[in-house]
């Protein structure tokens, strides 16, 4: 079988100017934080980019890598608002397609399907529809003839995602509590690449987890890459949770502009391995 071991700089080599680009994870849990900080360093930009989001958002946005963004919302779970995407929102730095949670999961449900659209019942009666004129209603042709939301399908060009663990082959395991979308993000684009916790033999996937933790298959992965802390400051539970005191940190400096350089410099400016030291470091100076 083909071993699908890769880096996160690979990864973000085989990306383009343009794409649209599904984020995984939910919030701030679960994230694929160590491709996203590749894409940082990487001079890719012109982005559109879908997610339930969190401080992968904020981050890009602070980058100026996004052309536009498709969300269901963008929090840090803890603290309410992302810095970043609140000011580049109001600055109007990038476009937007702004859905509801629910409408966001159809639409990619319909491109996991290979389908153009999919009918729901999420987004009818909000103002999901008044800020999108394109989406359109439709007649059930079954008996009530019920009014539904027909939501077109949302193609991915690429999927990055946070597993827990993954085979080098490409199948990839959750262990927390929720799979969030990870799987119709990774089934509703061209390219999928899985960052993971550890990468362990096949066999090892369910000797200690029930077969239904393995959330996606290795027919729809294209490249894996083994990131422990990965998805920090996210969490990645069980493995570890949200790393409170580092996000304060973020969004203190995300808010303030004169404060932002040092915080970039410090954490963003190195690779991975630059990053997890100095927050290694800074764990140590909080302490």
């Amino acid at each position: 079988m083909t071993d699908k071991r890769t880096t996160a700089d690979e990864v973000v080599a085989e990306l383009r100017d343009g794409m649209t680009i599904g984020v995984g994870g939910w919030g701030s849990r679960r994230k694929p934080m160590a491709l996203v900080r590749a894409i940082l360093r990487s001079p890719l930009t012109d982005l559109t980019v879908v997610s339930y989001g969190g401080p992968d958002v904020g981050l890009l946005a602070s980058a100026g890598k996004l052309r536009r963004l498709v969300f269901g919302f963008v929090t840090l779970d803890s603290i309410p608002y992302d810095p970043w995407f609140g000011r580049a929102r109001e600055a109007g730095a990038f476009a937007v397609t702004e859905y509801d949670e629910g409408v966001l999961g159809t639409a990619l449900s319909a491109a996991a399907q290979r389908l153009s659209f999919l009918p729901t019942r999420a987004g009818l009666g909000s103002d999901v529809v008044a800020l999108n004129p394109h989406l359109r209603t439709i007649r059930s042709p079954y008996a009530g003839e019920e009014e539904l939301l027909a939501v077109p399908a949302l193609k991915l060009d690429a999927a990055l995602v946070h597993l827990n663990r993954a085979d080098a082959r490409g199948n990839a395991q959750y262990l927390g509590p929720d799979p969030y979308f990870d799987e119709l993000f990774a089934l509703a684009a061209d390219r999928c690449y899985v960052s993971a916790e550890r990468v362990v033999p096949t066999a090892d996937l369910t000797a200690a987890a029930p077969v239904q933790s393995l959330l996606l298959n290795r027919a729809n992965v294209h490249g894996v890459v083994e990131t422990p802390h990965g998805a920090h400051f996210t969490s990645a539970v069980p493995d570890y949770g949200r790393d409170e005191n580092f996000q304060r940190h973020y969004a203190n400096s995300a808010k303030d502009p004169g404060k932002w350089p040092a915080f970039a410099d410090r954490f963003l400016s190195g690779d991975e391995a630059a990053y997890q030291r100095e927050v290694a470091r800074f764990a140590g100076e909080a302490a």
